[in-house]
């Protein structure tokens, strides 16, 4: 089992939208009792249109984050196409399963778009798959995030609705979960580009829901 001094906590978000889809996070690290970083990074660029959340160990997420940065940089080398959301999925929960006997203590979020739609696929640490089609979230703060999500997600969500809704249900989470806090990390992927939400306007947000 993984060693508890290791950093761990978190809340991350990810919702289907009408558009493409968002991801979002906070950025708390901790040590048991101890926060470790401020400035924790738990959303990655995996492939051009594909984007995955960390929720557990810091170093079982970085390391598959770096796998599987090089395969997808591999297959479209090999190819000439990007791999489809599905398969990055596929990879990762076979790479998951595979260490079963000794797991990477992670919860994962995967999703993006390709030239079958938007998608977002949760992973558990042993590689168990679930395709959601509208707003999932993983981590400690995840149940006050829930609350927000399912009361306000509404089929055909637009992008920018979709990313603050994602700051709300953040917010709420940060609120009443000591492993998540500090700054907050929104990105939102279309079919053209993947797109970093810039802090001065995330900021603006938190401080109307202050």
């Amino acid at each position: 089992m993984e060693d508890s001094k290791q950093f761990k906590g978190t809340t991350t978000i990810g919702l289907v939208c009408d558009g493409g889809v968002v991801l979002a996070s906070e950025s708390r690290a901790t040590m048991g009792n101890f926060i470790a970083s401020q400035e924790a990074k738990k959303i990655y660029q995996i492939d051009e249109l594909v984007g995955m959340t960390t929720a557990g160990s810091v170093g079982d997420s970085q390391r598959l984050v770096k796998w599987l940065q090089v395969e997808a940089k591999l297959y479209r080398m090999r190819r000439d196409e990007p791999m489809t959301v599905k398969g990055i999925t596929t990879l990762l929960a076979n790479i998951l399963s595979g260490s079963r006997y000794y797991p990477f203590m992670v919860q994962l979020l995967v999703g993006g778009t390709d030239k079958k739609g938007s998608s977002i696929y949760s992973l558990d640490p042993v590689g168990g798959v679930i395709e959601e089609t509208k707003a999932v979230a993983t981590g400690s703060g995840s149940p006050f995030a829930y609350g927000v999500l399912e009361d306000r997600y509404v089929e055909g969500l637009n992008l920018d609705d979709g990313a603050d809704l994602a700051i709300r249900a953040l917010h709420q989470a940060m609120k009443r979960d000591s492993a998540s806090g500090n700054g907050v990390h929104v990105v939102k992927i279309t079919p053209e580009e993947y797109i970093e939400v810039g802090k001065e306007y995330i900021e603006g947000k938190r401080l109307e829901l202050s």
